[in-house]
């Protein structure tokens, strides 16, 4: 009988989660509401940094949407991020009609190269987006460091970094202006689609939370349980709409009391995976800094030279032992609108371009048995063996 098909990524929800869910359906509230705000302050809690504010949002993309938005981003201005990412990482710039500098990477972490982003940096520069790669921090003392010679803003995605740490903070709690994190369904963490902002700035914190509901002063939970009439409320800008629902929120609850098992599950499989890869022609995915802590959303192998099969064949070869595989990702400068909006050409991001053409992610989850990862295992060794 041909075995299971096993695929890129699974989350993991448990009895608890379902119950909260069953809860908050049955409590008449199911949008954003009391569980949303418990989610934030779970959340704020978890950072450990009572100066923080934490903003539930729909979407990590809105999370950095919002970010920008309140500290001002707009047409003329420019945003510097790393070509090795999710489109949404920079389309969220385009929305505020302001232009994206794409930057290469470091080729031994494949996060954003600081010196390039010092050497990109125009009187146009109001902000740098870096991204933590697949859970390892990117270089956030260089990061910040530029900025503050330069006078810029620093937004943070950290889609894949909870609970990544840097200098042994936790990412969320770094100097920069806001930090996002993703709650998608494939994250270290899932509310299904959802994300939170986190700032120690109240203003832009305000304006995130006006704006994250269009433009009104008082969301619908306040407006129904506070002595002020339910129906008085005023628009102050024309904000969008990005609220956590407190159905999604339930599941955050839950799934953040479990983060530090989750973590330790992911962590080990990472270990596995170096261990029975070591002597393979591989470049295995990058270590923290010792004392640091790496998310392991994503587990990124490079095929090395020698490899016996090319990085699109070894995919297919994967698929056919019924094993997923992912590439993170096809860099934003290959595709058709930044390519041809920016006139980019592949030359311009030798790293990013090279670590692509041999790069894929393998299954990194928390429900994967140790049968699971040792099928894998011996999968890819079996092909990389020849």
């Amino acid at each position: 009988m041909t075995r299971a098909f096993l695929p890129f990524a699974l989350p993991e929800i448990g009895e608890e989660e379902i119950a909260e869910v069953v809860d908050t359906l049955r409590s008449g509230w199911i949008t954003t509401g009391p569980k949303s705000k418990r989610f934030e302050a779970d959340f704020t809690a978890f950072l450990g940094d009572a100066a923080l504010q934490a903003i539930a949002v729909n979407s990590a993309t809105a999370g950095l949407h919002l970010a920008l938005e309140a500290l001002g981003i707009g047409p003329g201005d420019e945003v510097i991020t790393t070509t090795h990412t999710f489109t949404a990482t920079a389309e969220v710039v385009r929305y505020l009609g302001a232009d994206v500098v794409l930057v290469d990477i470091d080729p031994a972490t494949l996060n954003i190269d600081p010196r390039a982003v010092e050497a990109a940096i125009t009187p146009r520069t109001k902000a740098v987006l870096p991204v933590h790669y697949a859970g390892l921090a990117a270089d956030m003392p260089a990061l910040l460091g530029i900025a503050r010679r330069h006078g810029l803003k620093v937004v943070e995605d950290a889609a894949h970094a909870l609970p990544t740490t840097c200098g042994g903070a936790l990412v969320g709690t770094l100097a920069s202006d806001a930090c996002v994190f993703s709650f998608y369904a494939n994250k270290t963490i899932t509310t299904g689609e959802g994300g939170m902002l986190v700032t120690r700035d109240a203003a832009l914190a305000e304006r995130a939370r006006t704006m994250r509901l269009h433009g009104m002063n008082r969301d619908a939970f306040d407006r129904f349980t506070a002595t002020v009439p339910a129906w008085a409320y005023a628009v102050v800008a024309p904000g969008f709409k990005y609220n956590l629902t407190d159905i999604a929120a339930a599941l955050g609850l839950q799934q953040l009391k479990r983060l530090a098992a989750f973590q330790q599950r992911r962590e080990a499989i990472a270990a596995a995976y170096d261990a029975a890869f070591a002597d393979l022609p591989l470049v295995l995915p990058p270590r923290p800094a010792p004392g640091d802590r790496h998310a392991w959303h994503l587990y990124v192998i490079r095929l090395a030279d020698g490899a016996p099969l090319a990085r699109d064949r070894f995919i297919e070869r994967m698929f056919e032992a019924g094993i997923g595989c992912s590439v993170h990702y096809i860099p934003l400068h290959l595709h058709p609108y930044w390519r041809d909006r920016y006139k980019l050409v592949p030359a311009q991001f030798p790293h990013s371009q090279q670590a692509y053409e041999r790069m894929l992610t393998l299954p990194l989850y928390t429900r994967m048995s140790d049968a699971d990862v040792a099928r894998v295992c011996d999968t890819v060794r079996a092909l990389l063996r020849g």
